[in-house]
């Protein structure tokens, strides 16, 4: 069997809109291809509106489907409030907000600055919240029969993991209110649930992640039982499945695709112990170098 092939019927997302925040590239557009594939409307959200107005156009182009640019920082709730009723304006109405905007610094925390460590919080935590504050009291207040939160959390959300403290931190805040809300907006027809993926390597976030040959010299596929990293289809087939009414008896679970990763060893990035400290002033100064090209 080869996984990377798509898992659902192509009429499974038919009758959905769905919003995906982050995207415009990495994961957020492998997914956001697929629910168009199966049938979706989607918007896509992030602070760069030319790169979502490039993935727009290429997915449409690709998949012969609808996708919404909106620019959107997450960080701020009257922009998330003004792009729900762009959303609304285009299509009527919202079926599934899909959480997946994110970032991260690895680092030792105490070279963080109280500024990056707030950055990492502000996106991942408090954009989820922003997120799922507004879209959830839009339901709760239209009386919508059904509507599926998804947030895209990660396996050290749980276990914690040394250089990654801010995302860590905030994956977990996003695990609980999954876990919380799943109980408490159930009876507004409202299903929560996450995916915690173990190593899918995007270009983009692991080039800046892991600069140069660090990527090679630390290979994440080492530490998955199955030898392996994760190829993007598969990620989209689970997040498609959740989002879609197949699984509409799934409440408040959080499902691990990682190849048994986390179980071999918990915290993806537990293994930068080996470096030194003179390759963290080196790697610092390739991520910079890379961010200001």
């Amino acid at each position: 069997m080869d996984f990377t092939k798509k898992m659902l019927r192509d009429d499974a997302l038919s009758d959905k809109v769905i919003v995906v925040t982050g995207g415009g590239s990495g994961l957020g557009k492998a997914m956001t291809r697929y629910f168009m594939e199966l049938g979706a409307k989607v918007a896509i959200t992030s602070r760069d509106l030319e790169k979502l107005q490039k993935t727009a156009a290429e997915l449409e182009e690709e998949t012969g489907g609808v996708c919404l640019p909106l620019q959107c920082d997450v960080r701020f709730y009257d922009q998330v409030e003004s792009m729900l009723a762009e959303t609304l304006k285009k299509f009527g109405k919202v079926d599934v907000l899909l959480n997946n905007a994110a970032g991260n610094f690895i680092a030792p925390t105490e070279r963080l600055s109280a500024n990056a460590f707030d950055t990492i919080i502000d996106i991942v935590l408090k954009g989820s919240k922003n997120c799922t504050l507004a879209f959830g009291k839009h339901w709760i207040d239209s009386k919508q029969e059904s509507s599926t939160i998804l947030n895209i959390v990660t396996t050290y959300a749980w276990t914690g993991s040394a250089y990654v403290v801010p995302s860590a931190t905030a994956k977990a805040g996003v695990l609980a209110m999954t876990r919380s809300l799943a109980v408490e907006w159930a009876k507004y027809g409202i299903r929560s649930n996450a995916i915690a993926p173990g190593p899918f390597p995007t270009k983009g976030a692991w080039d800046r992640l892991l600069p140069g040959d660090l990527a090679e010299k630390f290979d994440m596929a080492k530490k998955v039982p199955l030898k392996r990293v994760g190829d993007h289809q598969e990620l989209a087939n689970l997040a498609a499945y959740l989002v879609s009414d197949f699984s509409a008896y799934i409440n408040g679970e959080v499902v691990t695709i990682d190849g048994g990763e986390w179980l071999k060893g918990a915290g993806q990035f537990n293994l930068l112990e080996a470096i030194p400290e003179e390759m963290w002033d080196q790697l610092e100064a390739m991520i910079k170098a890379k961010k200001n090209k």
